[in-house]
C-alpha cells in the first residue's frame, strides 16, 4: 500500500504545496486575516450611527437642534451643492430640506437611506409634539448566533473551501500539463483516477488545518458558536472540499494554459460568490431566481455549515443540502474522468 500510485501521488501533492510558501498563505493565512478583518468591521458594537444632512435655509437651525438631540443620528448643515454631493457619494443617507413642510431627499434603493428617513421623520414629529397612539416596548436580540459575524463565518468557510479547492487543484494540473509532466505519467503503472483522486487526498491534509484555524479563530476572537458536533462539521467540510476539488478537476481537465484555466475558474465561481449567500442572505434575490440560487453547490454548503454551527442541526436536518452539493461533486468527478487529457 505504501507504494500504491494513489498513495505516492497524494504524498507528491502534499510535498508540492509545502514547498510553495505562497500556497500556505492563500490556503491558511489569508482566510484567517479576512475573517478577522470582516469580524472587526461587523462586530457587535452597538447600533450604527445614521448620517443626516440639513440643507441650509429658513428653519435649518431648529431642525438641527431637534435631530442632534438623538444619539442615533449624526447631523450636519450643508448648502444645496454640498448636500447633493454628500448624498450622491453616500456620506449621508438623507438630506432634510426645511420649509413649510419638511422634504426628505434620499435614495429609496439604499436600505440605510430608507431606515434613516423613517428615523429622521419620527424624531422630527416627536419634537413637533406628536404623541404615539399606542405604547410600545423594545426587545433586543443579542444572543450568540444572531449576529452578523455568526452568519458571516460559515459563509467565509464555504467560500474558502470552494476557492482553495478549485484554484489549488486547477492551477496544479494545468501547470503540470504545461511543463509536460503529465505526459510522463502516461507511462507509469497507474490509472487516471489515481491521479485525479490523489489531488483531493493531498488537499485533505491541509483541509484539517484550514478549517481548524478559521473556526478556531472565529470562536476565540469573536465568540462564534459551534452548536453542532465537530464530527458532523468536519464531515460537511470534507464533502464540500471534495465537491469543489472535483469542480477544479473538471475545469482543468482540458485547459492548456494558466490564463485559460483562470478564466474558466472565474466563470464557475463568480455566480456563486454573488448568489450563494456568503455575505448576505439568499432571500434578497427575487422569487423567480430562487430555484437557481438554491441549486448552486456553494448555497447548499453554506446553508449546511450555518445549520450545523449556529442551529446545532444533525445529519437528517441537513440531508437535503448534503444531497445537493454531494451530487455536484460526484457528477463533476466522473465528468473529469471522462474528459481529462494528459496533454
Amino acid at each position: 500500500m505504501g507504494y500504491s500510485p494513489l498513495m505516492q501521488l497524494s504524498l507528491t501533492k502534499v510535498r508540492g504545496i509545502l514547498r510553495e510558501p505562497e500556497a500556505i498563505f492563500w490556503v491558511v493565512v489569508f482566510p484567517v486575516l479576512l475573517s478577522i478583518a470582516l469580524g472587526i468591521a461587523f462586530r457587535a458594537s452597538g447600533p450604527a450611527v445614521m448620517h443626516v444632512a440639513i440643507q441650509e435655509g429658513a428653519g435649518a437651525a431648529a431642525l438641527f437642534d431637534a435631530l442632534d438631540a438623538d444619539e442615533a443620528l449624526s447631523v450636519q448643515r450643508l448648502d444645496e451643492a454640498q448636500a447633493r454631493r454628500a448624498l450622491r457619494t453616500g456620506k449621508v443617507a438623507v438630506v432634510v430640506v426645511p420649509g413649510d413642510r419638511w422634504t426628505f431627499w434620499y435614495d429609496p434603493t439604499r436600505p440605510e437611506s430608507r431606515e434613516t428617513r423613517l428615523l429622521t421623520d419620527a424624531v422630527l414629529q416627536r419634537a413637533a409634539g406628536r404623541v404615539d397612539a399606542h405604547p410600545t416596548g423594545l426587545r433586543e436580540m443579542t444572543e450568540k448566533g444572531s449576529r452578523y459575524i455568526d452568519f458571516l463565518i460559515p459563509g467565509l468557510l464555504g467560500m474558502n473551501l470552494m476557492g482553495t479547492g478549485m484554484w489549488s487543484i486547477g492551477f496544479s494540473i494545468v501547470n503540470s500539463r504545461q511543463r509536460k509532466i503529465l505526459r510522463r505519467f502516461v507511462a507509469t503503472p497507474m490509472r487516471r483516477w489515481h491521479y485525479l483522486l490523489a489531488q483531493f487526498v493531498g488537499r485533505l491534509v491541509f483541509l484539517v488545518i484550514e478549517v481548524s484555524v478559521i473556526v478556531g479563530c472565529a470562536t476565540l476572537l469573536f465568540d462564534v458558536p459551534v452548536r453542532g458536533t465537530w464530527v458532523l462539521l468536519g464531515a460537511v467540510c470534507v464533502l464540500g472540499a471534495f465537491t469543489f476539488a472535483s469542480a477544479g478537476l473538471l475545469v482543468a481537465s482540458r485547459a492548456r494554459t494558466v490564463e485559460g484555466v483562470s478564466g474558466l475558474m472565474n466563470v464557475v465561481m463568480m455566480p456563486m460568490w454573488i448568489l450563494s449567500g456568503t455575505f448576505f442572505s439568499t432571500e434578497r434575490f427575487p422569487e423567480v431566481m430562487q430555484p437557481l440560487v438554491q441549486a448552486l453547490p456553494l448555497t447548499a454548503l453554506n446553508d449546511a455549515l450555518r445549520q450545523v454551527m449556529i442551529e446545532g442541526a444533525g445529519v437528517l436536518e441537513i440531508a437535503g443540502e448534503i444531497a445537493i452539493f454531494g451530487a455536484w461533486g460526484i457528477v463533476a468527478f466522473f465528468a473529469a474522468l471522462l474528459l481529462f487529457r494528459w496533454q
